[in-house]
């Protein structure tokens, strides 16, 4: 649980659970955005980058996984920001549309 400065908590694990390693595309209130999940130093830090498609918004966090649980760093918004979108997302990570090209032949 991560303990926030509002006064609430949260399961940041379950709740970064539902972005896939990569870039997925989710709906979140409507409107469609790029998100990206990368992982560094094998699993002990993850960069968070969501970017509404088609507008003008977009944050990226930083989360450190430590013994005490993880740690979220937001870059230039609140924390609560980053928790917002997150709790806005499906419980079960959506792999992202892969256009595919048929062979008209087959």
């Amino acid at each position: 649980m991560t303990d926030l400065p509002d006064g609430k908590t949260t399961d940041l694990d379950e709740l970064l659970g539902r972005v896939s390693p990569g870039w997925t595309r989710h709906v979140v209130n409507g409107r469609p955005w790029g998100v990206s999940r990368v992982e560094h130093v094998d699993g002990r830090t993850t960069t968070l980058t969501a970017e509404q498609l088609g507008g003008a918004s977009m944050f990226s966090a930083n989360i450190w996984h430590t013994s005490n649980g993880p740690v979220l760093r937001p870059c230039e918004v609140p924390a609560r920001v980053v928790l917002d979108f997150l709790e806005e997302l499906p419980a079960t990570p959506r792999l992202s549309a892969v256009a595919t090209r048929t062979d008209p032949r087959s």
